[in-house]
Formats: structure tokens, sequence, C-alpha cells
């Protein structure tokens, strides 16, 4: 009863009402302790991302790496390197077809972002993305855009409503509380930011407005919400990696709010989340400098006069990390030739690696940079 109450419905199963936020919250010692090493930890993603020249050049990498991981966790096959493979248009026939839902999620982040300069995060907010998430694939009859104006549930595939592991609330009291949970957003109150968005994340996910996507725009509100409070200053936290990890707990632990009230484990659960991440995005983001400077250097002391473009190239490398001798042409306005005999230079120092096996149209990979990102950091 402490986060709602299941109600029997005429067509004999029980959906699932949720109380307004906020739950009164025992913020006990290990609660305090876990939220002090969250706001710690995402305080020093933000300042190593500063660090960052011109982080925007950096920021879309970790954007794929969460489209990816989140896209992962609602069983999507594509990696990493599907969707940046899908970008430079290397066309592989054993490519994932989920490649495009990803290629979606990274749209999505950005629409998300650029609406928060004028728009806060709402139902409309969440509406706008949500088209953007589905348009065109995978899900894209589920009315994208649009609330539900039928019951949803989960369970496994195939399953009746009266299977169903979990029916969120019918449509009527949907809207409810869709509308009790925008007002808690904006209210100010004592509540620290952290676990707000926590409650925030487990209430959207329990009120499940959307036919489908709702796990991937429930994950997409805790970067907005962080961005919009200032927390960081760039979409920076994958934090589905950790969500990935620790799936069957993610998904029970929501759930035992709904059963049995246990919000207190359930942030828990997030703050520790939001630690590790925070910790290996810093890191990251360390390790990215380190490389940036490694290959400055080589640039500078190896590649003579052309020197200054290698640098151009290398620049662009870190938001395109796969190109073609074509995009150095584009970058520097030099002659086909010369641009060859440019990347000839980055093959030698072992900067890229060519990836197709081609004569002609050849990609090459900006590798040890990708491998920054690897699912397993």
């Amino acid at each position: 009863m402490r986060a709602g109450t299941y109600v029997r419905q005429p067509g004999g199963f029980s959906a699932f009402i949720p109380k307004a936020l906020p739950p009164s919250i025992d913020l006990n010692s290990t609660l305090q302790t876990l939220l002090s090493n969250a706001d710690r930890a995402l305080g020093r993603l933000d300042g190593s991302i500063q660090t960052l020249p011109d982080p925007e050049l950096f920021v879309l990498m970790y954007v794929r790496k969460e489209a990816v991981l989140s896209s992962q966790i609602e069983g999507a096959q594509s990696s990493l390197t599907d969707v940046l493979n899908a970008e430079a248009d290397i066309m592989n026939p054993d490519s994932p077809r989920d490649v495009f839902e990803v290629l979606n999620y990274v749209q999505a982040m950005d629409t998300g972002l650029q609406l928060l300069e004028n728009l806060p995060v709402s139902i409309r907010l969440i509406k706008e993305i949500h088209s953007t998430l589905l348009k065109g694939v995978r899900g894209q009859h589920s009315e994208p855009g649009e609330l539900r104006r039928s019951q949803n549930w989960i369970g496994p595939r195939g399953c009746t409503l009266q299977e169903a592991v979990y029916v969120p609330p019918p449509v009527h009291e949907m809207m409810e509380a869709l509308s009790s949970w925008e007002r808690y957003i904006h209210e100010e109150d004592e509540c620290p930011l952290l676990i707000k968005i926590a409650l925030i994340h487990a209430q959207f996910e329990t009120i499940h407005p959307f036919l489908d996507g709702n796990g991937r725009i429930g994950r997409l509100l805790i970067t907005f919400l962080l961005c919009e409070k200032e927390v960081l200053q760039k979409p920076v936290l994958y934090l589905s990696h950790f969500f990935k990890q620790e799936r069957a707990t993610y998904y029970e632990l929501l759930q035992n709010v709904r059963d049995r009230g246990e919000w207190e484990t359930w942030l828990e659960f997030f703050l520790r989340g939001l630690t590790e991440v925070s910790r290996g995005a810093t890191e990251t983001a360390r390790d990215i400098v380190s490389l940036r400077e490694r290959h400055r250097k080589a640039i500078q002391e190896q590649f003579g006069r052309t020197a200054a473009n290698g640098l151009k190239v290398l620049e662009t490398l870190y938001s395109r990390p796969i190109i073609s001798v074509k995009t150095i042409v584009d970058l520097t306005s030099l002659s086909y030739t010369s641009a060859n005999q440019l990347m000839e230079r980055f093959l030698a120092e072992q900067i890229l690696v060519e990836i197709t096996g081609q004569a002609r149209y050849r990609k090459f990979r900006y590798a040890e940079y990708i491998e920054l990102f690897s699912e397993l950091r």
C-alpha cells in the first residue's frame, strides 16, 4: 500500500494504481552515505568533462554508448560497432536490423536536450522524444508521440493480461497519475535531487504511459533531469551500463516498490549505480585526454608539413571515429592524392586501421578511441 494498490478490473485482471509522489523516505545512514558518494562522483565526472578540449567533440560517443546499452536492456542486439558502421554507411548483411532503433535513441537524446533549452521536463517533452524514438522502427505502430489509449501490460512474450507480471494503471488512472507525476517534477521541496530523480524514474516506469518504449524514455529522463538541473553540463552518464549489468535486479526492485513499497532498497540501488558509472565515465574522460595527447604528439613529430592537417583530422575523429579518404578531402581541401598520402601516415603510426578490406571506397577506424567506450569498461 505504500507505493499504491492493485485494483481488480472488469476484465478479471488487477491493475496497479500508484500513489502520488513523494513517499515518506527513511533517509537512513546507508542512504545518506550512498547519496554523498553519488554527489561526489557526479561532480568529479562533470569536472573531468570540462577539462576536455572542446567537450562537444567527445559527448556523442558517451551518448552512443548509453543508446546502445539502454536499447540492449530492451532486447536490441546492436553493438556500438554496429551503430558506428551504420553511421559511416558501411553495409554489413550480418548487422542486426535493430541498429536504427539505437540511432533513433541518439537522435531522441539530441532532440530532448535541444527542447530543454526552452521546455522543462514534462509530458509534452516526453511525447516529443517518444515520437523521435519510434519513428520508422519496430514499435512505430504503437502510436509514436501519443500517450496510450488502451491497457498495456508487462510479461513474457505472448502472455495475456491475466498472465502478466505487471499491469500498469488503466488509461483514466494513468492520466491522473501522469499529471501528478509532472507536478512533482516541478515542486520545490527539500528532497535531495538525486533521490528525487530516482523517484521520478521509478514512478514513470510504474505509470508506463506509452504502448512501447517506456523503458528507454524513462532512462532518457534521468539524463534530461541531470542536465536540466545542471548536475551535469553534458549528457555523459551512461547509467544503462549499470542497469544492463544488473538487469534482473533492476526490474525486480522496481516491482518490489509496487508490491511491497520498498522505496529505500530501490534508492540504494540507484545511487550505487550513479556512483559506479560516474567513476567509470570519469576514467574514460581521463583516458581520452591521455590518448589525444599521445596521438597529437605523434602527429606533430612524424607528419612533417602535413601535421596541421593531421591534427585537424584527429579532432574530427573524436566525434566521427570511422572516416574515409573523402572525409579528409572535405575537411582539409587537399587533393584526393594528398589526402590518401595523409591517410597512409595515420596508418603507419597505427592511429587508424583499415576495416573494409577493399581496394576502393575504404573506411578507416579510430580503434583505440572506440575501445575506450567498450561495453566491458
